[in-house]
């Protein structure tokens, strides 16, 4: 796990948490576990590369667990650990500053 130093809190959790891709892989896995075609597809725009890097970063900042099954083709799957769903309410409180703002500035 990358131990992040800095005295301000709000800036350690951007720091796990800042990539637009990274937000969304937890709004994804906030669900349940997902493999990684699904949460491709899901996501949208990210190119395959860009999307290991973020699954790879976030499984060493102890966000997520990596299951591997030794079948043909390989498969894979994503869990949120409990430090990853403990993300919960600030993905929550974002959903509801974003819709509110959506509704104000329409």
């Amino acid at each position: 796990m990358t131990y992040y130093n800095s005295s301000c809190p709000v800036e350690t959790t951007l720091q796990l948490i800042s990539s637009r891709w990274k937000v969304l892989i937890l709004r994804d896995l906030l669900e349940g576990t997902r493999r990684f075609g699904e949460l491709r597809k899901s996501i949208g725009p990210v190119t395959q590369k860009v999307l290991t890097a973020n699954l790879r970063s976030m499984e060493k900042d102890g966000l997520l667990t990596r299951k591997v099954y030794a079948e043909v083709p390989p498969r894979v799957e994503y869990t949120l650990t409990e430090l990853g769903r403990s993300l919960r309410p600030v993905l929550a409180s974002m959903a509801e500053w974003g819709s509110k703002y959506q509704r104000e500035n329409r």
